[in-house]
């Protein structure tokens, strides 16, 4: 049976009894509403570790002001029987109150600077600093040696990555490949956003980053791949953030070689819902879908 926690004594005295035994322990941190995505991460971080925390936290300062948090769904017992089935031994749900003992607005922040500022960045100002901040805390309280991250959200494993590196957390990031429906659109708790009629149109994400890496891939120049990626979402009924071919460290390629381990990156908005996703892939070489 899964184990739900509340309490940071609590959750420091089981883990310390699995750090005495000399147990690997590996975290998941979430926001909840979990589906098969997120079950995903807890089956990877088994294959990492002994013992499994996964978080539940729905973070008030990672969201802006004209975001989605009073409405963001909280779903802590279906989470609870979810992470159970997928193998999890903790379930770590903290307060408000706990995570942030002198109140969100005065509590001290976390920012990582230069890949916080471009695209996510850019288009929900702060967002990083409010992740950085929660999870640098998760990091603390859960003391865990491995924590898994999906590759979804792209820009946040580098933001996270960078802050591990950056103040020696002592613990390994895990990647996890995106978990994706039958029709390619990438798993999300947002998707229950989605109308009937828009459900199956937000399926054209993953078309067009496809159709991104397939050009650069021919030699079409990034300008004219990035412009074309933009107007077909466009023509779906997407309002476009940016539909953009970068480095895996975020930054335009430099020269006209296409050459290179590259990522294709969407975040658009389709109705009243924002998408995000994103395609690695290795330029110059041929690829498959």
């Amino acid at each position: 049976m899964i184990e739900t926690v509340t309490n940071l004594d609590a959750l420091r005295a089981r883990v310390g009894e699995w750090k005495r035994a000399g147990l690997r322990i590996g975290f998941v941190p979430t926001m909840g509403n979990l589906h098969a995505g997120h079950h995903s991460l807890v089956k990877l971080a088994r294959e990492h570790a002994d013992c499994i925390v996964a978080s539940v936290f729905v973070n008030p300062t990672q969201f802006g002001p004209d975001e989605d948090f009073a409405r963001y769904p909280r779903t802590p017992e279906a989470d609870a029987a979810g992470l159970e089935a997928s193998g999890c031994d903790v379930l770590w749900l903290p307060s408000v109150d706990t995570m942030y003992p002198y109140g969100a607005a005065q509590a001290v922040h976390l920012r990582v600077p230069g890949v916080t500022d471009t695209l996510e960045g850019a288009h929900r100002p702060g967002h990083f600093d409010g992740v950085t901040t929660v999870v640098a805390r998760l990091f603390n309280q859960v003391q865990p040696d491995v924590a898994v991250f999906g590759r979804k959200d792209y820009q946040q494993l580098a933001v996270i990555r960078y802050m591990v590196r950056d103040l020696a957390f002592p613990l390994e990031i895990v990647a996890a490949e995106t978990k994706r429906e039958a029709d390619g659109l990438a798993m999300s708790s947002r998707n229950q956003y989605l109308s009937a009629e828009e459900r199956p149109v937000a399926a054209q994400i993953h078309r067009t980053l496809l159709a991104m890496r397939d050009g650069i891939v021919s030699g079409e120049s990034r300008a004219a791949v990035e412009r074309n990626a933009a107007s077909h979402l466009r023509d779906a009924g997407f309002d476009v953030d940016y539909a953009v071919v970068r480095t895996p460290e975020l930054v335009e390629p430099e020269g006209a070689s296409p050459i290179g381990p590259r990522v294709a990156l969407i975040a658009a908005r389709l109705g009243k819902t924002r998408l995000i996703d994103n395609l690695e892939f290795e330029a110059g070489t041929a690829q498959r879908a």
